[in-house]
């Protein structure tokens, strides 16, 4: 697709930021030097900048590139990945954000084992981290290998797979370089460029309309297969009543996977007290709440000057919308641009997702069954980083065999695991007085085995002519999302799990009540290894 702007200065822009981040980490690593530096950068992040590299962490590329080519493609449909990914984020920032920093010390699993039996339910988190991150590794790394392919005019499924090889490099340089303060500051840069460039981008297209939504929508009907349609409710989903169902499964799991995602909720232990970790929300919701309203814009945009029909002919199909759009507007040169911030967003986001699943197993697993929480501090540093060696490698393995998915409808699938194994158990723990360690356990593993299992034999892996394995047919349940089911499981075995067992600890619920409400005790405790 060379007729897509000139490769040469697509990849010279793209090495341009690749170097720059680089140089960032490689001085902010200087000063990482123990294990706390290398989990949550020392705490030494304010709200504003916390609040940037939050939304650096959130608006990943399922954000960019799926959610733009959903709306060009499906019009109203694809909106409402945007309106669940929003929502989403105010049930983490009411429920969950701060009571979680104030409680814990590095991850998610400190939190959930606080007042239960440390080993099953750190082994079961983790797992369950390990896991969500996984899946969202494969969203970001399919929407790599369309995007460079794109970029470099590569065709075929070998050049993508070696593009997200190179992904796959450079996402471990940062982590093993940088660590958590490495990382963040890589987030910090690609919020600023991508919330630029889409806002730009945005009040560009909307002066070619004579700023005029309604022109631009009346333009985007004009174009587009489908008509009129784009403007209303369920054109990709059908009325049937069974996909009817799938669009309320895949709500569930939009609405309510963002308080479940270990590599969000990681980026509240980076801010040195409470009242910063409230104003980094802000700051988050600010941003994000800005970039959701542009993608509007974008899709129908997409869907008006590119054509439907040219978008799903590109290299990665609806993921390419909007580097194609960048080219319709603005020639080669913006969509060098915007391809390089969209392809920042991944490299910052894989980062992200890496140090939190390398602190998982190194902080959960290793340090806290393992070693009993009696590990060296360097030493679970150096388990970190070559857990980031292997994740690196399974999500390159992963990203391929992914490669033509749409990156936001695999996310939706990591929000629908986290949804179901993550956030029951977080909430019972925050706010049930009841619960403990049997329920913890039944709900992490029942929702997290559930999901996989009803994803397995959907029409995700097999069965569809979109599916991971298209040659093959081994599906039986008919929703794309399990959240439906999973969600609530996840619910009923942490009640089942927790009323069948006698285990209570009243004394230790009263601390993390008061901890988790108040802050105090919080600063104390997550000074210490």
């Amino acid at each position: 697709m060379n007729d897509m702007g000139n490769p040469i200065l697509n990849i010279s822009i793209f090495l341009a930021f690749v170097i720059i981040t680089l140089v960032v980490v490689v001085r902010v690593s200087k000063t990482t030097t123990s294990a706390g530096d290398f989990y949550h950068g020392g705490r030494a992040f304010s709200g504003r900048q916390n609040g940037i590299a939050i939304a650096g962490d959130y608006l990943s590329a399922a954000s960019f590139l799926g959610i733009v080519g959903a709306v060009a493609l499906y019009g109203y449909d694809g909106l409402l990945y945007s309106v669940g990914f929003l929502v989403a984020w105010l049930v983490a920032l009411l429920l969950v954000a701060e009571p979680l920093r104030n409680t814990g010390k590095y991850t998610m699993a400190d939190v959930l084992s606080f007042r239960m039996q440390k080993r099953p339910v750190r082994t079961a988190a983790a797992t369950s981290t390990l896991a969500i991150t996984f899946f969202y590794l494969l969203a970001q790394m399919a929407g790599a290998g369309a995007l460079v392919s794109l970029l470099i005019g590569i065709e075929g499924r070998v050049g993508q797979s070696m593009v997200i090889a190179v992904v796959g490099v450079v996402m471990i340089a940062y982590v093993l370089i940088g660590g958590m303060k490495g990382t963040t500051w890589v987030q910090i840069i690609k919020a600023v460029l991508l919330i630029t460039a889409v806002g730009v981008t945005t009040v560009w297209i909307l002066a070619l309309n004579g700023f005029n939504l309604s022109a631009l929508l009346g333009q985007a009907v004009q174009n587009h297969p489908e008509g009129q349609a784009i403007l209303d409710p369920m054109l990709q989903y059908g009325t049937s009543g069974a996909t009817k169902l799938g669009f309320v499964s895949l709500a569930i799991a939009l609405v309510f996977g963002a308080a479940g995602l270990p590599h969000v909720l990681m980026r509240f232990y980076t801010v040195p007290t409470a009242k910063e970790a409230r104003r980094s929300v802000v700051w988050a919701i600010a941003l994000i709440g800005f970039f959701y309203l542009c993608t509007l814009v974008l899709g129908f945009g997409a869907a008006y000057m590119v054509g439907v029909d040219t978008i799903d002919a590109l290299p990665g199909g609806s993921n390419s919308a909007a580097p194609a759009l960048a080219y319709a507007v603005g020639g080669t040169a913006l969509m060098g641009i915007i391809s390089a911030v969209a392809f920042a967003t991944i490299l910052a986001v894989v980062a992200g997702l890496t140090i939190t699943a390398s602190a998982s197993f190194a902080h959960d697993i290793y340090n806290g069954v393992i070693k009993r929480g009696q590990a060296d501090p360097q030493k679970e540093v150096t388990v970190a980083r070559r857990t980031a060696l292997v994740i690196g490698g399974v999500s390159i393995v992963g990203g391929i065999l992914a490669a033509e998915q749409n990156v936001a409808f695999l996310v939706s699938l990591a929000f629908a695991v986290a949804a179901s194994a993550n956030l029951p158990s977080i909430l019972y723990t925050l706010y049930w007085k009841r619960f403990n360690t049997r329920g913890s356990v039944w709900s992490i593993y029942g929702g997290l085995f559930s999901a996989l299992f009803l994803i397995t034999f959907s029409p995700v892996v097999s069965g569809s002519e979109t599916a991971m394995i298209p040659g093959l047919d081994f599906a039986w349940f008919p929703l794309s999302n399990p959240a439906i089911i999973t969600v609530p499981l996840g619910f009923f075995l942490g009640w089942l799990g927790s009323v069948t067992s006698s285990e209570r600890n009243d004394l230790k619920h009263a601390e993390m009540e008061v901890r988790s409400m108040t802050g105090a005790g919080s600063e104390k405790a997550t000074v210490t290894h």
